[in-house]
């Protein structure tokens, strides 16, 4: 039966929709994507009807295993434990999987971040549009202020003004840095007085005269201003990238023989933009504000007014970075993370939508639909602008089961990819290995997703939670 509509909600398809969150999707998160209200809430109630028995049963299989598991203990209270049987039970229940034949990972369009370059990746809460930005803008940042502002050079920095000490012993490891990273053919960069580029490689001039090319032309990538006098050198070291700013009138710049002001280093090459375990959106209103903030990262409108003693400013996503090659011709380099959305399990309802008996809808399944939805946003940018450069939507998925919950989030996505026109497997997920379950059938639950899995991450708090509520029946767990 369909519940009638409330002053808070109103009917789409035969669902209760909050009324924020409706009017959401169709004035802020659908413009600009092609798709239209009647397609997007028909679709997802299709989804709500199709997927939400398949959920409910993968939950019950959950606890059924768990019962089963939780009796096995409590029959053998106070007896050593028998390896060899637990193995055999786990498999007869079907808790331990055999390991089909050898399998390939077909997934196609990942964006260098992900399956090339081995960079950090941040989390950080969507809900949180401050933290959201800072993240995104973390690809770049200050190992000047890195070193100086930690306890990385092995001690705090005094209080007070600038201590040149310590700013030297910053400016001496930073060389060091580009010793080891981008070592010159001959001599070393703490002794360069200036760069400048030469038939399309950079030549380093020492205090005593000579110049030397770097040992690896190639790790040279491009410069800002002229080739005599950079005011940038970009270089590249196992495929990460820094950069040298050279301004001979900055405070630090002008002091230093060689006029370098700062590194920066290319650090957070990915970013986890987090609808899970980090907020708790535990209404409409909630997931209104979660998703408005990922449409602003995906469409490139997100700012956020950020206050420092007497100073305000406006914060919004970095610009590419612009340079001019070794050959000559212009190009780019991201200024931004490549952006990941991770969605709730398979567990969580929300109140924001009903279904027609008046239960809540599973908030996977909202969060597959809407979060893909608005990602469409970055699909539509020109090209170097975009979140990915092939068009790919991440998300990754927590909290499952083994493999047939893994199978169950892509058979979702294939249903959202299908309402929404994409493509099969536009949607790449990654994996987070955090249940036991997982862990032991880790293997299989990269099979069911091969043709969309992009990383396998252990979230090793929940993992060890899994593992303590798992064998909870077995006797107190030994601390680590």
């Amino acid at each position: 039966m369909t519940h009638p509509p409330t002053p808070d909600t109103v009917t789409r398809h035969g669902l209760a929709v909050a009324a924020t969150l409706a009017a959401f999707i169709e004035t802020e998160a659908l413009p600009g994507t092609g798709i239209d209200a009647d397609r997007f809430w028909s679709g997802f109630a299709s989804i709500v009807a199709t997927m939400s028995p398949r959920n409910r049963t993968l939950l019950e299989r959950r606890a059924e295993l768990q019962g089963l598991l939780d009796e096995w203990h409590r029959a053998r209270a106070g007896q050593p434990h028998d390896h060899a049987g637990y193995r055999s039970f786990l498999t007869d229940i079907g808790y331990l999987l055999a390991e089909g034949p050898a399998f390939e990972i077909t997934t196609a369009d990942v964006d260098d971040e992900l399956a090339v370059f081995a960079g950090p990746q941040l989390v950080v809460p969507v809900t949180n549009a401050r933290y959201a930005l800072n993240a995104a803008n973390a690809r770049w940042g200050s190992l000047y202020d890195a070193l100086y502002g930690t306890d990385a050079l092995g001690d705090l920095p005094p209080s007070g003004p600038y201590d040149t000490e310590r700013g030297g012993r910053v400016i001496a490891w930073a060389r060091t840095l580009l010793d080891d990273a981008v070592p010159l053919a001959s001599g070393s960069h703490a002794d360069v007085i200036g760069y400048r580029v030469v038939d399309g490689a950079l030549v380093a001039t020492s205090s005593d005269g000579r110049t030397s090319p770097l040992r690896n032309a190639m790790a040279f990538t491009g410069h800002r201003g002229s080739g005599s006098a950079p005011s940038g050198v970009l270089l590249t070291n196992h495929g990460l990238r820094i950069e040298v700013v050279i301004d001979r009138s900055h405070s630090v710049g002008s002091t230093d023989p060689a006029g370098i002001a700062d590194l920066l280093l290319e650090s957070a090459v990915s970013t986890i933009i987090d609808f899970e375990d980090s907020i708790a959106a535990v209404d409409a209103e909630d997931k209104v504000g979660a998703y408005r903030n990922w449409l602003g990262l995906m469409d490139g409108t997100l700012t956020e007014t950020v206050s420092k003693g007497a100073q305000t400013f406006e914060r919004r996503l970095a610009p590419n970075r612009s340079w001019t090659g070794a050959n000559g011709s212009p190009f780019e380099v991201r200024g931004r993370s490549v952006l990941l959305a991770r969605n709730v399990g398979h567990l969580m309802t929300t109140p924001a939508v009903r279904d027609a008996n008046g239960a809540e809808v599973f908030e996977g399944l909202l969060d597959a639909m809407v979060t893909v939805v608005i990602a469409m946003h970055d699909r539509n940018r020109p090209a170097p602008e975009r979140n990915s450069a092939h068009g790919s939507v991440y998300i990754v998925k927590p909290k499952m089961h083994g493999p047939a919950e893994v199978a169950f989030a892509c058979e979702v996505f294939t249903a959202v990819e299908r309402v929404l026109g994409l493509a099969t497997d536009t949607v790449k997920i990654g994996i987070m290995d955090e249940e036991r379950r997982t862990t032991v059938n880790l293997l299989e639950c990269v099979r069911a997703a091969k043709s969309r899995v992009v990383f396998v991450n252990t979230g090793f708090l929940d993992r060890t939670g899994d593992e303590i509520h798992t064998s909870m029946e077995a006797g107190p767990m030994i601390p680590k």
